[in-house]
């Protein structure tokens, strides 16, 4: 009975879904959005007009957070980890800076950059690893 149920063959997949719906662009979308909603917050004195665009930001800054994640446990694998030894830190650098202590918190243009930068490293070490 045991040589019955016993798989014949092994497969080994890279992630749950194909490749192709992962791409940390909707991270960096979000990201954009997220200093958007900054600079329109600095251009405009209307309390109630700041007030939704500090709502949006911070629901942005969680979008952020979220496509981060799904890229960093989902997509990157321990074969990348061991590649790029800089990516968690990348991760956690990013992941932070969109929080309650980054971007979520702050109306700082630079700490919204700071993110955009982080995301833009972290894409390139993506498209790294579709070359393989």
């Amino acid at each position: 009975m045991r040589n019955i149920l016993t798989p014949k063959i092994t497969v080994h997949a890279h992630c749950d879904l194909p490749c192709g719906v992962y791409d940390p662009a909707q991270a960096k979308i979000e990201a954009l959005s997220v200093k958007a909603c900054m600079e329109k917050y600095a251009a405009n004195p209307d309390a109630d007009f700041r007030s939704r665009s500090v709502a949006i930001k911070e629901e942005r800054s969680h979008q952020v957070k979220e496509h981060l994640w799904v890229l960093w446990t989902d997509y990157f694998k321990a074969p990348h980890f061991e590649k790029y030894p800089q990516l968690h830190s990348l991760f956690n650098e990013a992941t932070k800076l969109a929080g309650a202590a980054g971007t979520k918190g702050t109306q700082d243009i630079a700490v919204a950059d700071s993110l955009i930068a982080k995301i833009d490293e972290i894409a390139a070490i993506f498209w790294e690893t579709k070359k393989a």
